[in-house]
């Protein structure tokens, strides 16, 4: 069912449509967290490394088609505030095929850079097979990604947020089933758990792209919609190159990180494993609202109800505020507890690694909240290249000062944690300053 977000209460109409992004999301960083369980009891330590150093990489590669379909799903937002469902199918087909060719062209590139990833992630030696295995099964998976994003974003681009929660909870619990099955009876080890993974990617990406089809006839790209027409195109490259970009050098960032936290041994590489994933699952649920509010910004730019859009602004500046510091407190007290769970009580050094690294964040997350509205909200305006800025104040920051504080003694690895926060800071001060800036000059809002 889509849902119109230029029209009734605007708390309860955000609150609604982003419900089943957070859920979703939740859901699939359940599963991560399973997975690093799984790896971590029943196969070692050296596994654990090798998989949580995979993820980011992972992570890397699948914000590259994040990014392509979450830029084409601003563009699909406004036309549909707009009612112009002709156009609005005209983008469908141009983004899918555009994106779609990236795919491909994606997958067939990291296979045939897997040593040099190896090589920039500065892999011990001890784990470096068992990273190479995972990478080799898991790159698979890459093209179910694609689609599975696309026909997501698609139908939340048009206020169904549902459907592909519905589709992720059974990737979800089809990826924890035969990840059991297949690390712990069948000794599979870490083929078994990049197998169990693409097999729920496939699953989800094509019955989500099949409902999409026999559902919703109104988006389905007919032979007239067929065309390249320039102002579509140049509007959803433009939205689709930016946002992948920004989100791509997001994640190149952390990859640049994620070497620099290799170098320091084993043991910071798996507790920077652990502790990520944990933070992550901490403020998920506010990178899902922002997306929410960049879908409901955008749906009311195309519709031209700027007063709107001003309220939505204000209400959820409030709810990432509330959160954020409710959130934070809790991973602050509880950090020791949750690294214990998952690394085992007697992994003594990686706690308290991981420890120090979640309290720091942990203690502001504010900064990476208001950082999420800002990218919503300039990539909904059609202001994607502004969400591209703060991301390179964001990470330049953050790899700039990693490498720099991490060299003083007095710091060491800690000083990879407190560049994180600094990052985020310094990019939510200049996105503050040209939202403002913009704001006096009536250009948005």
């Amino acid at each position: 069912m889509t849902r119109d977000l230029t029209q009734g209460s605007i708390p309860k109409g955000l609150l609604w449509f982003a419900l089943p992004l957070i859920c979703g999301n939740l859901f699939q960083q359940l599963y991560n967290l399973t997975d690093t369980w799984i790896v971590g009891r029943f196969i070692g330590e050296g596994a654990l490394g090798a998989v949580g150093s995979s993820y980011t990489l992972l992570t890397f590669l699948t914000s590259i088609l994040l990014g392509l379909c979450m830029g084409s799903a601003a563009y699909f937002s406004i036309q549909f505030g707009r009612g112009d469902m002709a156009r609005l199918r005209q983008g469908i087909f141009q983004a899918f095929v555009l994106i779609g060719g990236l795919t491909l062209v994606l997958n067939m590139a990291v296979y045939l850079l897997l040593g040099g990833f190896l090589w920039l992630l500065r892999i011990p030696a001890e784990v470096a097979g068992l990273t190479r295995t995972y990478l080799l099964w898991i790159f698979g998976g890459i093209a179910a990604t694609f689609l599975y994003n696309f026909f997501a974003n698609l139908l939340r681009a048009v206020g169904d947020s549902a459907t592909p929660l519905a589709f992720l909870g059974v990737s979800v619990g089809l990826n924890i089933g035969l990840d059991v099955l297949f690390v712990v009876p069948l000794h599979l080890g870490v083929m078994g758990a990049a197998l169990a993974t693409v097999i729920a990617q496939y699953a989800s990406g094509l019955g989500l792209m099949a409902w999409a089809w026999k559902k919703y006839p109104a988006l389905r790209v007919r032979r007239e919609d067929m065309v390249w027409e320039r102002r579509s195109l140049s509007n959803v490259f433009s939205l689709s190159f930016f946002t992948c970009l920004q989100q791509s050098v997001m994640n190149f960032g952390i990859l640049l990180v994620q070497g620099l936290v290799n170098s320091f041994g084993t043991a910071v590489m798996a507790a920077f494993a652990v502790a990520v994933k944990i933070d992550t699952v901490a403020y998920m649920p506010v990178q899902d609202f922002g997306n929410a509010f960049s879908t409901f910004v955008a749906q009311n730019y195309g519709a031209g109800k700027r007063d709107r859009i001003r309220a939505g602004v204000k209400w959820a500046a409030a709810c990432v505020i509330v959160f954020c510091l409710a959130v934070g407190g809790a991973v602050c007290l509880l950090a020791p507890r949750l690294l214990a769970f998952f690394a085992g009580a007697e992994a003594a050094e990686v706690i308290a690694i991981g420890t120090g690294y979640l309290r720091i964040e942990g203690s502001c997350y504010l900064g990476i909240g208001v950082l999420f509205l800002l990218y919503g909200y300039f990539r909904a305006v059609n202001r994607p290249a502004v969400s591209l800025v703060l991301t390179i104040c964001s990470l330049g920051t953050r790899v700039a000062l990693a490498y720099a504080l991490s060299a003083l003694p007095a710091l060491g690895v800690t000083g990879i944690w407190l560049s994180i926060p600094i990052g985020w800071f310094f990019a939510d001060t200049v996105g503050i300053v040209l939202w403002r800036r913009e704001n006096r000059r009536g250009l948005q809002t």
